[in-house]
């Protein structure tokens, strides 16, 4: 059994230059390679072998395992290929574009079990959105019945959709605030919640940016049970918002601001409305603050949960076939706006993906050349 894993990491953008100087924060990890297509990058880095091809990297014997940290259509690509190569892999997030190409880098997996694929939800580490999953999954909060998830504190300049010529195109990221800043929010709506079996989207494209992907959007869930949901999302209004508000039949959570409030009601609301003999009656409740304090340990802590999970066999906080669940939601509210109607899941793969490839192909945007030569940032936020 190896001492340490030895670790290459694919794309030194903005993320995988954060991963690469946090580095020594994780222990029983060494990084042996990096890998970027612009060797400029990586010209700050010492140490590490470096590559300019990810295929190079994948087979040159320096790493047992890889983290991808490129433009999103890659991730699908280069993580087949490390899998298929007998790589362990962790990918930033979202794990693909589109359901189709979850499906065969899940199906990667499954030819290579024994190797470990992790998926970059940090969020999930966080200790606020552990305690509301715990409240919901251990039936502290009983059926769910309403979700409402406002979340628009994703203010995003023109400068930073210029910061790259890939950025906020179909054919470069494949979609705008669901596949590059909500995928998070839809992990975790997914991860406490359930996933929806219809979506109704309504979407904006480039209505506060000069971009063709969507920058707004505002979608009606509905659930296996009956109950209902509200997501909404921009990265073109301020000051934004960030609440989450999840009802049950035992009362209604709600996190904003940093709190967690439980008001738990003192009976069942359901059987309260039908024994009641009140025609305006108030349910009794308690106000109760779940107590939660800092972020958790985030990427460090998913990386360290990979490396222990390699060596040790510990269970993986984020298994990346977990990731195809946010990929499809989102890709359910974008199929939405473009017919105009419900679509239910599970959804059809195959017509997403064709859907997608029709817009690639129409696409008649152009970023101004001064906009593409800002200095690629290479952001997962």
């Amino acid at each position: 059994m190896a001492s340490a894993v030895r670790l290459g990491i694919i794309g030194v953008g903005n993320m995988g230059s954060h991963h690469v100087r946090s580095i020594d924060r994780i222990r029983r990890c060494r990084l042996t390679a990096v890998c970027d297509v612009v060797p400029s990058k990586m010209a700050w880095i010492e140490g590490p072998e470096k590559f300019e091809d990810s295929a190079a990297l994948i087979r040159s014997g320096l790493v047992d395992a890889v983290l991808i940290a490129t433009p999103h259509y890659d991730h699908t690509t280069i993580g087949i290929d490390a899998l298929d190569n007998g790589l362990h892999v962790l990918t930033e997030k979202p794990i693909s574009v589109h359901k189709a190409d979850c499906e065969r880098l899940i199906a990667a997996h499954l030819r290579h079990p024994e190797l470990r694929f992790a998926a970059m939800f940090n969020q999930r580490t966080d200790p606020h959105y552990q305690r509301i999953r715990h409240v919901v999954k251990s039936g502290e909060l009983g059926e769910l019945q309403r979700v409402s998830w406002i979340i628009t504190d994703w203010f995003r300049s023109e400068a930073y959709y210029a910061s790259g010529g890939w950025r906020a195109t179909w054919a470069g990221e494949g979609g705008g605030v669901l596949l590059n800043q909500c995928p998070h929010n839809l992990d975790l709506l997914q991860w406490i919640c359930g996933t929806p079996c219809r979506v109704y989207a309504r979407c904006s494209f480039g209505k506060y940016h000069n971009i063709e992907v969507e920058d707004e959007v505002t979608a009606v869930l509905e659930f296996p049970n009956g109950a209902t949901g509200v997501f909404v999302t921009s990265t073109g209004e301020a000051p934004g918002t960030n609440r989450l508000e999840i009802v049950g039949d035992r009362g209604k959570l709600v996190y904003e601001g940093g709190d967690i409030v439980f008001d738990r009601t003192e009976v069942s609301v359901s059987h309260f409305r039908e024994t009641t003999p009140h025609a305006f009656p108030t349910v009794p409740t308690w106000k109760c603050q779940i107590p939660a304090s800092g972020c958790g340990g985030q990427h460090a802590e998913i990386l360290q949960n990979f490396v222990d999970a390699i060596l040790d066999g510990e269970r993986l906080i984020a298994p990346a076939e977990e990731g195809i669940h946010s990929v499809e939601i989102a890709n359910a509210m974008l199929l939405s706006a473009w017919k105009n109607e419900a679509v239910r899941l599970p959804l059809d793969g195959a017509e997403y993906e064709e859907a997608l490839k029709g817009r690639i192909r129409g696409s008649t945007f152009r970023k101004p050349e001064s906009r593409q030569a800002v200095v690629d940032m290479e952001s997962s936020f």
